[in-house]
């Protein structure tokens, strides 16, 4: 059973929830300024990581020190390639997701084939491996306006998601409230 005191912190899920809704709605009316800020803030983590594995690189009780070195050049590179190139940044992540739809798609179609003599709904599984490649270099053809509605995705995600923490944050304020009423 889940103790009394949890449901006294019914306003983080409600705080949680409204700030997913302003990201969710940016997300949705405003995808470019949404990727950008994405992207500044992933650039921003590269950059801290990177200054943090140094740190830990030239401490002197660190283990293998030169591989916390390596980590945190490597994080640095990319975090000041971020700031240099953010479109490119934007465009890789793109690349990766559609490349990945292709071949996982692909491999899908082929497990359908493998199937066929197994069950009756090979069918689905290599309809599902067509859309993933058919998705996949949609991605590929147009990255950019593909940048953008996967951002628009992630903020109709972000609003549905949302939308239930406020839900729960609700249920546990009236548990809250009746729990405090007994006492």
């Amino acid at each position: 059973m889940m103790p009394m005191n949890y449901f006294a912190q019914w306003w983080v899920w409600m705080l949680r929830g409204l700030l997913g809704m302003v990201f969710g709605l940016l997300a949705v009316f405003l995808p470019g300024l949404t990727l950008a800020l994405l992207i500044l803030l992933f650039g921003i983590w590269a950059l801290v990581d990177g200054i943090t594995h140094l740190a830990l690189a030239l401490r002197a009780e660190a283990v293998h020190p030169w591989l916390f070195g390596v980590e945190g050049l490597v994080s640095l590179g990319v975090g000041v390639a971020v700031f240099f190139y953010p479109m490119a940044t934007g465009l890789a992540l793109v690349y990766v997701i559609a490349a990945w739809a292709i071949l996982t798609g692909m491999a899908r179609v082929a497990l359908s084939f493998l199937l066929r003599n197994t069950t009756s709904r090979e069918w689905m599984m290599g309809l599902s491996g067509i859309l993933a490649a058919l998705f996949g270099l949609l991605l590929a053809w147009e990255p950019e306006a593909g940048a953008l509605a996967l951002t628009i995705w992630i903020g109709v995600y972000a609003l549905f998601a949302s939308l239930v923490f406020v839900g729960i944050a609700l249920r546990m304020r009236r548990v809250h409230s009746l729990y405090s009423q007994e006492l």
